[in-house]
């Protein structure tokens, strides 16, 4: 519904990698806290669970987590879990395994991701090469893509809930250059189409305004990997 949408982007709560440092936790799940961080959302932005439209969520299983807990009113208002549209190209972007998502097959045989329609997920999804790769190029791109389809959504409120740093890559402006906020855990940020730029291949969009983060920053994968 471009250019009068708006986009209701989220970070996932605390997970287990976020803690531990450990990136070879394959798909990494939501801590106990991150749960508990994921589930206050509803108190915190009452009036938006009343309002959205529609909600994304990148597959990873952190991202699954904090779409059902965090916006759990909004998800029984709109019809329950099936109807989340699932956006493997909102997956995060480092090819580490805590950054790798899980088979399709993987997450239908678990009843707690089961309960989504997981027909998006494609063989290829979780591979980490070609239009998947974590390359400056494919990450441009995949971050363009996903713009791209937020705009020609026909809703007008639309949440996604997807990672700190595709987050980074989706929020790019070329009067700032690469974003380089940090995302807190379970934080909602709303963003705008830029008027001059949301008929062009680009589609930029700019900062509306913080609402909320249940929880503090904790480095991204990727900068933990150049802190180390």
């Amino acid at each position: 519904m471009a250019p009068n949408s708006r986009l209701i982007l989220t970070r996932h709560a605390q997970a287990e990698h976020n803690v531990t440092l450990d990136y070879s936790i394959h798909d990494a799940p939501l801590t106990p806290l991150g749960k508990k961080q994921a589930a206050s959302l509803p108190r915190l932005i009452p009036d938006l669970q009343k309002e959205v439209d529609v909600i994304i969520s990148s597959p990873l299983r952190r991202t699954l987590q904090t779409t059902c807990l965090g916006w759990a009113p909004a998800i029984e208002r709109l019809g329950g879990p099936k109807n989340v549209v699932l956006l493997p190209q909102a997956q995060e972007c480092s090819n580490l395994p805590c950054d790798t998502g899980s088979a399709r097959e993987v997450l239908e045989r678990d009843p707690e991701f089961a309960v989504f329609d997981l027909t998006p997920l494609t063989p290829d999804w979780n591979s980490k090469k070609g239009f998947w790769a974590p390359t400056d190029e494919a990450l441009y791109n995949r971050a363009r893509w996903v713009r791209k389809f937020l705009r020609d959504r026909p809703e007008r409120n639309i949440v996604l809930v997807s990672h700190g740093d595709i987050l980074r890559q989706i929020t790019t402006h070329p009067s700032t250059g690469p974003s380089t906020y940090p995302w807190k855990n379970a934080e909602v940020r709303i963003f705008e189409f830029d008027p001059e730029y949301v008929d062009t291949e680009d589609c930029f969009l700019y900062q509306k305004e913080d609402v909320a983060a249940a929880g503090g920053y904790e480095p991204t994968s990727t900068e933990l990997e150049i802190e180390s």
